[in-house]
């Protein structure tokens, strides 16, 4: 029986518009088929929405998707992919 992992690669974007074109874009470059998950993030102490930054969050439970990769892919919105 094959061992599933919860792989999940988070994609940081400076705003909701790159958010969504992100999301968007992941399954034409990456085939990727399921839907990612937006997310807002509001940075500490900020009361302004505009200064939230927005989350796109993947799940890879195959490991197919490169890291390295999915960092150049955000850059290209000004973003970056997070660590874990």
């Amino acid at each position: 029986m094959a061992r599933v992992s919860d792989v999940r690669h988070v994609l940081v974007l400076p705003d909701r518009d790159a958010a969504e074109e992100v999301a968007e874009a992941l399954g034409e470059r990456f085939g990727v088929d399921e839907e990612p998950r937006l997310v807002r993030d509001a940075l500490a102490g900020e009361d302004d929405a505009e200064d939230a930054q927005w989350l796109v969050v993947l799940r890879d439970e195959t490991g197919r998707l490169d890291p390295g990769e999915l960092n150049e892919f955000a850059a290209e919105w000004e973003g970056w992919r997070e660590e874990p």
